[in-house]
C-alpha cells in the first residue's frame, strides 16, 4: 500500500454555483455533462438532468444512470429530434414537451433539491423556437446560487454564452458516421 499515492480533497474557500454552457458541431457534449454528473457523485452532489431532444431512442445513459441513484434523476421531456429527416412530429408537439419540461425545471428550481441541474440539449431547443430565449435567462437568473447549471447543445444563443461561467466548444474534426459507420452503443449512444 505504500505506493498508492497520497490524494487530497480540494475544497473552495467560497463555494458557488457555476453557469457551463457546453455547446459546438462536435460528439460529447452531453457525455461531457453526463461526467459532470458522475464526478459530482464522487463529492456526494446531487445531480438532475432534464433531457430536451433525446424522446424514446433508447440511450446507455438511461440505465446508467439508475446506477448512480438517488444522487442522480433524469427526466425524458422530448418527443424526440425536432427538425430531422422522418421526424414524425409536428413542431407544435416538441415545444408542447418542451415547455412541459421549462415547468418542470421551475419545479426543481423551487424545490432547491439539487446541487447540479443538466439541461440537456436546451440550446437545441431555444434553436429550434421550442423554448424561448426569456425563458432560458429566466432559469439561469432564478436558480439558487449554490446550484450549478449545465446547458447543452449545439448553437449555443450568445446571450447565454454571455451569461455564463465557463463555455466549452466541442467541434467534430473526424466522426465514425461520415464513413457510414453505425452508431456503437457506450460510444454513441
Amino acid at each position: 500500500m505504500d505506493d498508492q499515492p497520497i490524494i487530497t480533497k480540494f475544497t473552495p474557500k467560497k463555494p458557488q454555483g457555476l453557469i457551463v454552457v457546453i455547446t459546438g458541431n462536435g460528439k460529447g457534449k452531453t457525455t461531457s455533462a453526463m461526467g459532470m454528473a458522475l464526478r459530482g457523485c464522487g463529492h456526494g452532489l446531487k445531480t438532475t438532468i432534464v433531457q430536451f431532444m433525446k424522446g424514446d431512442l433508447y440511450s446507455g445513459e438511461w440505465d446508467g444512470v439508475k446506477m448512480l441513484e438517488p444522487l442522480v434523476k433524469l427526466y425524458h421531456t422530448g418527443k424526440g429530434f425536432c427538425g430531422i429527416e422522418g421526424n414524425p412530429y409536428a413542431h407544435s408537439e416538441h415545444r408542447k414537451n418542451a415547455q412541459e419540461a421549462i415547468q418542470l425545471i421551475t419545479r426543481i428550481l423551487s424545490a432547491d433539491d439539487c446541487d447540479t441541474l443538466i439541461l440537456d440539449e436546451i440550446n437545441n431547443a431555444l434553436q429550434l423556437k421550442l423554448v424561448d430565449l426569456d425563458q432560458v435567462k429566466n432559469i439561469i437568473s432564478s436558480r439558487p446560487a449554490h446550484m450549478h447549471l449545465v446547458l447543452t447543445g449545439r448553437d449555443a444563443h450568445p446571450e447565454i454564452i454571455e451569461l455564463a461561467d465557463t463555455v466549452s466548444e466541442v467541434r467534430e474534426i473526424k466522426h465514425a458516421y461520415r464513413k457510414e459507420i453505425e452508431p456503437q452503443p457506450g460510444i454513441d449512444f
